[in-house]
């Protein structure tokens, strides 16, 4: 079978171009998608005259036939001929004759790539959406594990104030929710079907693009035949919220390499997820959560790689967007790795809460507690940050921590305090004081924790 397009030239390409133009590389991982979209053109072609319902069958056969050939390897593709769609044509032709030619009846290759990629994409972002799912009920599961397990929180990499782990890890939970939100509004807009819409024009056959969009399983057809075809929006929409995503998992994992260091020693690694050195024998890395970091660059990149293509095209269709389609990919396999691996590096690490309890006791962390107890006590609050700051300066001067301050020492800096000072100085008890809605306060984290664990459920039900 030669090429699709090759009755208007007068000699064949020469075998460079041709190469440097095939896509077959990379865009056979759409086979199925394009023999799905082959089965319903089948069937919208009976309803417009072309096939006869025996036909029709007849091709639908080959087609699911083809489906199962290429999934188990049966059946070698062709790098000569250009494309996944023009393989797909080319064994349906061999199956069942000139009835395979027929099939392209009233469709062009431009809508149906861009339904290939469409559909491609809603089974992705339902299988991303549920790799964030599992990997929430890890965090959700490590919040429950950890409501007692106090730790420093920090501002500017510097400890400021005790907070809950649980509490921690419910922010990258809510995080990660607000990622699956993008990624379910994207879907949103990625459910059309662009099939009817021919090269640009429509196509010149009495294609019912309705019935084709729901058999198919996409909501509606596109309404507008050249943005059909020309429309890559949706894909710099999911390429987008992939990139926030792998921002939020690169932050988590830059925690990680942190408290896994002996400086912080908050962490352990579990072995499966560390590597050791070629030359320090004592070394224990955590090189997985360091490539997540990583490889976040390299989804920012195919975003703008993909924006830069798009940016100055006119409409309609141009061979400038089959560069669509590997950035794509590349980010797909990219994000859906660093979830698989994340989920159980989170899972199985160790929590060292010994050092985590003699990091609160360092640092100052209730200073703003105490600044507030005297704010209640009726000192205005910028007086009140001045004198625990005189506090603060005597600790350092003295290497003391604040709650090892005597009353009187406390009043001769200028505190207006009594015994119950000591309630606020005491890291436990201060996250009492965070009592807030969304607070780190015990009951607060608690009632996240159940709130969070309804929500997951909801959306499994």
């Amino acid at each position: 079978m030669g090429k699709l397009w090759g009755g208007r030239f007068t000699k064949e390409a020469a075998a460079f171009a041709n190469e440097f133009g095939a896509s077959l590389k990379f865009d056979q991982r759409l086979y199925k998608y394009d023999i799905q979209g082959s089965i319903v053109q089948a069937k919208a072609l009976v309803q417009a005259g072309v096939f006869t319902p025996d036909e029709a069958a007849g091709v639908i056969a080959a087609l699911e036939d083809i489906d199962q050939d290429i999934a188990t390897g049966k059946v070698q593709l062709s790098l000569g001929l250009e494309d996944i769609h023009t393989n797909i044509e080319a064994l349906l032709t061999e199956r069942v004759g000139d009835l395979g030619k027929k099939l392209h009846t009233g469709r062009s290759r431009n809508d149906q790539v861009a339904l290939d990629i469409r559909l491609f994409l809603k089974d992705e972002i339902k299988r991303i959406m549920g790799l964030i799912h599992h990997l929430q009920s890890v965090l959700l599961d490590l919040a429950e594990e950890h409501q007692d397990t106090i730790i420093p929180g920090y501002t500017h990499l510097q400890r400021a104030q005790p907070i809950l782990l649980a509490h921690h890890f419910l922010a990258y939970f809510h995080m990660l929710e607000r990622d699956k939100e993008r990624f379910a509004d994207c879907a949103k807009r990625n459910d059309q079907s662009p099939l009817g819409a021919g090269a640009l024009a429509g196509s010149g056959y009495p294609i019912d693009r309705h019935f084709v969009a729901s058999e198919l399983g996409l909501k509606c057809p596109m309404p507008n035949s050249i943005d059909a075809v020309s429309a890559r929006d949706h894909l710099l929409e999911f390429m987008g919220a992939s990139s926030i995503l792998m921002s939020n998992l690169s932050r988590l994992c830059e925690e990680l390499v942190i408290w896994h260091s002996v400086e912080f020693g908050f962490i352990e690694m579990d072995d499966a997820f560390a590597t050791g050195s070629s030359i320090m024998p004592q070394k224990k890395n955590p090189d997985f959560a360091e490539l997540i970091r990583g490889k976040t660059g390299r989804v920012y990149g195919n975003l703008v790689s993909l924006l830069t293509t798009m940016k100055g095209l006119p409409l309609a269709y141009n061979k400038d967007m089959q560069e669509d389609k590997e950035p794509l990919f590349d980010t797909i396999d990219t994000l859906t790795g660093c979830l698989e691996i994340l989920a159980p590096m989170l899972a199985t690490m160790k929590v060292k809460k010994e050092n985590l309890a003699q990091g609160v006791q360092k640092g100052f962390l209730t200073a703003t507690d105490l600044a507030d107890y005297l704010a209640k006590r009726g000192v205005p609050f910028r007086q009140a940050h001045e004198i625990v700051g005189r506090c603060v300066l005597f600790c350092i001067e003295s290497n003391r921590e604040l709650w090892s301050l005597s009353l009187e020492e406390l009043k001769e800096l200028g505190a207006l305090v009594d015994q119950d000072v000591y309630d606020h100085l005491d890291p436990r008890k201060s996250l009492n004081n965070r009592s807030v809605y969304g607070g780190t306060a015990p009951q607060q984290v608690k009632e996240a924790i159940s709130e969070a664990r309804k929500l997951l459920g909801q959306q499994e039900g």
